[in-house]
């Protein structure tokens, strides 16, 4: 199986784009970029000096490892197709790092998928966002044969200060579908207790302060208080994606039997903001359900 340097990109918006960058910084050689935005593309490409290719099967065959940063299970699906356009033509010596969050079956799938076709697949699911993308500090909870691993490993190195092995496919798919359920209720009570002192016509500032003393705190805390306080939410990670996060593990539950209400009704939460177009806004914007004024204007837009 080839050892070589060369890297493909699928996938270039906040995460892949970042992550594509910091890659190149690190002298690491970006052979090709694939994006549906074609111009996001060749803006990526321009800067790292590679090609921006016109198809998936372009980026297998230019390249000896692939990361692949794509929304969802279709997109998944999609880019490890067995009947049309796909990595999967070239995919014989190649190695698939694939980063998105997804279902664990979707994972289990495509190492099925590319093992077929002669190549070695990892699932590298991120913990952090677009900062730590470009800094090359993610969290990377990972998951696939461990040769995969042990290949993937100058790659994995390169963007993270930190990772796990996991165990065989899906299974950090699993976990970061955990992290993402619980960081999720917890930015969901963060804004209801915020929304709550706002109506009892709290300080947020010392409300914010106190609950980083107590057993209020928490990394989300630290993350979105202040921007829910101040009514900033540039995404870092959307709302959207959000809801889908949390209808994986939802999912999961399900499958087993297991009521989970607090990631029910966040999930809902977040459903509200993705219908009223709120969708790609941080997942902070939550907060604008739970002030009392800000409430009244999501209704008057309705």
């Amino acid at each position: 199986m080839s050892q070589g340097n060369r890297v493909g990109i699928v996938g270039v918006g906040r995460m892949g784009m970042n992550m594509a960058l910091r890659l190149h910084e690190t002298g690491r050689i970006v052979k090709a970029v694939y994006d549906i935005d074609r111009t996001r593309a060749q803006a990526l490409a321009d800067q790292v000096g590679a090609t921006a290719v016109p198809s998936l099967s372009d980026v297998s065959e230019m390249s000896d490892v692939v990361l692949t940063v794509v929304t969802d299970d279709a997109a998944m699906d999609t880019i490890y197709s067995e009947r049309n356009d796909s990595l999967l033509a070239h995919a014989s010596g190649r190695l698939f790092i694939n980063c998105a969050t997804v279902t664990p079956d979707v994972h289990r799938t495509v190492e099925k998928r590319v093992e077929q076709s002669g190549g070695l697949s990892l699932e590298a699911c991120m913990a952090s966002s677009i900062t730590q993308a470009r800094t090359g500090t993610l969290y990377l909870m990972c998951a696939g044969r461990p040769e995969a691993y042990e290949r993937a490993m100058p790659i994995l190195q390169a963007l993270s200060n930190a990772m796990r092995y996991l165990g065989p496919a899906g299974t950090a798919a699993e976990v970061k579908a955990l992290v993402n359920m619980v960081m999720n209720v917890n930015t969901a009570a963060l804004a209801e207790g915020l929304g709550l002192g706002r109506a009892l016509g709290l300080d947020l500032t010392v409300l914010r302060e106190v609950f980083a003393q107590t057993g209020a705190a928490s990394r989300v805390l630290e993350t979105d208080g202040e921007d829910m306080q101040d009514r900033e939410h540039d995404c870092y990670f959307s709302a959207a994606h959000a809801a889908k996060d949390s209808g994986i593990a939802l999912k999961l539950a399900h499958e087993r039997g297991l009521p989970l209400p607090l990631a029910e009704a966040t999930k809902a939460q977040y459903d509200t903001l993705v219908r009223l177009g709120k969708g790609e806004l941080d997942k902070s914007a939550i907060a604008e359900l739970t002030f009392p004024e800000r409430r009244e204007e999501l209704v008057e837009e309705e």
